[in-house]
C-alpha cells in the first residue's frame, strides 16, 4: 500500500482529485480504489518539547538554570492535533511505499520528514520514501508531478537545514529571553521581554530609523536651474555643475549651502548665450519585472493597497488552497522553469474567460515571447508565483483576493510583452563659465507598461525631463534666466509595510561590514518568504511596534529594550552567519553537527555578559504586574505553519 503524506488537507484533496475514483473518505485519510492511501498533516504535528519536558524544574525560570541545552532532542505532540497523529502513526506502519508531499521548501520538507522519523518508521521504508513536489494544486499539474517522483533521500540536506533552524531558534530565543525577562523583573519591569534572532534585528532597524528621524536636523541647500532656449524655440532647463573651486561652500554630499554663491551663479548667467559641449542621446530597452516572490508580492501590495505583509500571505495562500488560481506562495524565487512556457497559452484562455480587466491584457499578450523569467539555473525547490489554468475562477473572489490576484495575473502577463523602449538624452552646456547638464527619458514605446494602472508613463526623476532638444556638440543655447531653488533636507522616511518588508529583503543596505554585506545578498536578507509576514506581525502583538495611520515605529518599550540590548543581538549580522550556514547545510556543504556546536557556544558567551543589562533594564516603561507570571510564559513557536483545519 502507498501511502501519500501531504502538508495539510487541502492539498491532500487536490492530490485526490488528480488520482482514480471512486475513492472512500474515512477519518483523517481518503481510501483509493487499488487500495492506495492519501493522509494529511495539518500544519506541525510536532513542536520541540517545552523546557520541562528535559527537567520539570524548568517550569519556573531562573537564571541557574541557563543555558537549557538538551543532550538528546525530544518532539512533543501538538495537543490539538493528536488525533491526526494517531492516525498518520498507524497509517505509515501499514503502508509498504511512503510517498512525502510536503510543501516544496525547507519547512515543507521538515514537516513530513519529522511524522515519518517520530513513528519510528523502519529505516528501509524510509530509505525507499518518494517525494512528490507539487506547486500548483490543479489536477494537471498534480498529474504531471506524480509521473515524476524523486527518491526523498535527495531533499535530507534540506531538511537537516530546516531541523537546524527550528532547534537554534529554540535554543536562542527561550534561553535569552528567559535571561532578559529575569533581568527585566529584578530592574522593576513585569513583562515578558523576547528575542528572537530575526525579531529583534527588525525591531532594531525600526528603533534605529526612529532614532535618526528624532535627531535630524533639516539643512537647507539651494541649485541653480538655467531657463535655456534654443535657436528654433525649444525650451528646457539644465542644472549646474558645481566645479571643485565651490568645495568650501558645499556639504559632504556636494550640496551648495551658500546662498550667496548660487545668486552670483544665477545673475551671471541671465540672458547669456551658451554653448553645447556635450550631447548624448541613447535608444535603451527595459525588459518587464520578474514574476512575483512573495515577499515582490507583499511589498507591492502594501504600496498599492495598503495590505499588511501577513494580510496579502493570508489571502495567497486562500488564492491557492481554496481557489487552486495561482502556484505555491511561500516562494522565494521569481525565475519559472523553461518547460512551463508552454502552458502560456492554456493559462492565457483561463485569464481571458476571468474579466474583462484581464481579458483586455491577454489580447495584447504574445505567447512565443520568452522573457529573462525562464530559466531554470534560477529555479530552485519552487517557481515564482503565477496564475494556473484554473485562473477562470478569479470572477467569484472577494475584492482582497480579487486585488492579489490581478497583481499576480498582470507580473505574469507582462513576460508576454515588448520590452519597454525610450531615448535616454543627456546635455551638458557651458553658460558664462559654468556648467550646465539636462537630463531626459522620452518614452518610445510602452511595451509592458500598457499593462500599469492607465497606462501610467514611467516615473521621472526628479531632476529628468521628458523630452530634450535634438542638439549637437558646438550648438548655441540663450539662458532667458538662471533660477535658484531653495531645497530643505529632509529625515529618512519612517517604515511602512512596504519599506520594512524591503530593508527585511534587502538587509545588506544597513549593513556596513563588507563580508557581512555579501552574505546577507546571498542569502536574501532577514527570515524568508514565510515568516517575514509573522514576524513583523509579532512584534506587533508583543508591544514592540506600533502603527501610526501607515507608519511603522518602535514603541517606547520597544525602543527602549534596543537600547539595553548587546550590538549583535540587535545588527543582522548574526542572524546572515545562520542564514549562511543553514543554506550551506541544505546544500550538504557543511555540517549540522559544527553549526549547533558553534551556536552553543555563541549562547554561553552571550549569557556570560547579559548580567550588565539590569542597570539599563531599569529604564524600560513600567508594566502592570499581571503582564508576567512565573513560569507561565510560553515560547512562540518559530514556526509560520499553524495551519487552519480546512
Amino acid at each position: 500500500m502507498i501511502l501519500y503524506i501531504a502538508e495539510k488537507p487541502s492539498l491532500a484533496r487536490a492530490i485526490a482529485a488528480a488520482l482514480p475514483s471512486p475513492q472512500k473518505k474515512q477519518e483523517g485519510c481518503i481510501w483509493l480504489p487499488n487500495g492506495d492511501c492519501i493522509s494529511w498533516c495539518i500544519g506541525h504535528l510536532l513542536e520541540q518539547a517545552e523546557p520541562h519536558k528535559y527537567n520539570p524544574d524548568y517550569k519556573s525560570w531562573k537564571l541557574d538554570h541557563l543555558p537549557i541545552i538538551p543532550s538528546e532532542w525530544q518532539w512533543q505532540e501538538k495537543s490539538q492535533t493528536k488525533k491526526q497523529l494517531t492516525i498518520l502513526k498507524k497509517l505509515i506502519k501499514k503502508a509498504s511505499t511512503l510517498v512525502h508531499a510536503g510543501d516544496p521548501d525547507r519547512e515543507g520538507q521538515l514537516l513530513v520528514d519529522e511524522v515519518i522519523h517520530y513513528a519510528k518508521t523502519a529505516k528501509s521504508k524510509i530509505e525507499s520514501t518518494q517525494r512528490l513536489l507539487v506547486s500548483d494544486l490543479t489536477p494537471s499539474a498534480i498529474k504531471k508531478a506524480l509521473k515524476n517522483l524523486k527518491s526523498n533521500k535527495e531533499f535530507s540536506a534540506l531538511s537537516r537545514s530546516a531541523l537546524a533552524r527550528s532547534r537554534a531558534d529554540w535554543l536562542f530565543g527561550l534561553n535569552l529571553t528567559r535571561a532578559y525577562t529575569i533581568r527585566g523583573r529584578e530592574a522593576g519591569y513585569q513583562g515578558v521581554l523576547s528575542i528572537g534572532r530575526v525579531q529583534t534585528p527588525v525591531l532594531g532597524l525600526v528603533a534605529n530609523r526612529d532614532k535618526e528621524r528624532d535627531h535630524f536636523i533639516p539643512k537647507d541647500y539651494f541649485q541653480v536651474w538655467a531657463q535655456v532656449a534654443t535657436v528654433d524655440k525649444q525650451h528646457f532647463q539644465a542644472k549646474w555643475l558645481p566645479s571643485e573651486a565651490c568645495l568650501p561652500h558645499m556639504d559632504d554630499e556636494n550640496r551648495v549651502i551658500n546662498r550667496a554663491l548660487t545668486e552670483n551663479v544665477a545673475s551671471r548667467i541671465n540672458q547669456q548665450y551658451g554653448q553645447v559641449i556635450e550631447a548624448n542621446y541613447k535608444s535603451k530597452k527595459q525588459p518587464p519585472p520578474l514574476p512575483y516572490s512573495l515577499s515582490s508580492l507583499q511589498i507591492d501590495a502594501a504600496k498599492a493597497f495598503g495590505m499588511s505583509a501577513q494580510q496579502t500571505l493570508d489571502t495567497c495562500q486562500a488564492l491557492y488552497e481554496r481557489h487552486q488560481i495561482i502556484t505555491y506562495p511561500r516562494s522565494d524565487c521569481q525565475y519559472l522553469p523553461s518547460q512551463q512556457h508552454q502552458d502560456a497559452k492554456s493559462i492565457f484562455n483561463a485569464l481571458s474567460k476571468a474579466t474583462p480587466e484581464l481579458a483586455n491584457s491577454v489580447t495584447g499578450a504574445n505567447s512565443t515571447i520568452r522573457s529573462r523569467a525562464w530559466n531554470d539555473k534560477q529555479v530552485t525547490a519552487h517557481h515564482a508565483i503565477i496564475p494556473t489554468s484554473q485562473a477562470h475562477k478569479a470572477a467569484s473572489l472577494n475584492k482582497n483576493e480579487s486585488l492579489i490576484f490581478n497583481l499576480i495575473a498582470r507580473q505574469y502577463l507582462m513576460q508576454f510583452y515588448p520590452h519597454y523602449d525610450y531615448l535616454s538624452s543627456s546635455i551638458k552646456l557651458n553658460i558664462a563659465g559654468g556648467v550646465f547638464e539636462a537630463k531626459g527619458n522620452t518614452p518610445t514605446n510602452l511595451g509592458w507598461r500598457t499593462l500599469l494602472p492607465n497606462k501610467v508613463k514611467p516615473k521621472q526623476d526628479d531632476e529628468e525631463q521628458e523630452q530634450l532638444p535634438k542638439l549637437q556638440q558646438g550648438d548655441s543655447v540663450f539662458c532667458k534666466e538662471g533660477l535658484i531653488k531653495n531645497k530643505t533636507t529632509t529625515p529618512p522616511a519612517a517604515f511602512t509595510d512596504a519599506s520594512l518588508l524591503s530593508a527585511m529583503t534587502g538587509i545588506s543596505r544597513y549593513v556596513s561590514n563588507k563580508d557581512i554585506k555579501g552574505i546577507l545578498k546571498e542569502t536574501d536578507g532577514l527570515g524568508t518568504e514565510a515568516t517575514r509576514a509573522s514576524t513583523i506581525e509579532l512584534l506587533f502583538k508583543r508591544g514592540f511596534l506600533i502603527r501610526k495611520g501607515k507608519q511603522i515605529h518602535a514603541s517606547p518599550t520597544g525602543r527602549a529594550f534596543i537600547d539595553c540590548l548587546p550590538t549583535e543581538l540587535v545588527t543582522p549580522d548574526m542572524t546572515a552567519q545562520w542564514e549562511s550556514s543553514l543554506n550551506a547545510i541544505s546544500l550538504g556543504e557543511y555540517s549540522y553537527n559544527h553549526f549547533m556546536s558553534s551556536l552553543e557556544a555563541h549562547l554561553s558567551k552571550l549569557l556570560e555578559s547579559q548580567p550588565l543589562a539590569t542597570e539599563a533594564l531599569k529604564s524600560l516603561p513600567s508594566q502592570p504586574k499581571k503582564a508576567f507570571k512565573k513560569g507561565t510564559y510560553k515560547r512562540k513557536k518559530t514556526s509560520s505553519r499553524a495551519a487552519k483545519k480546512r
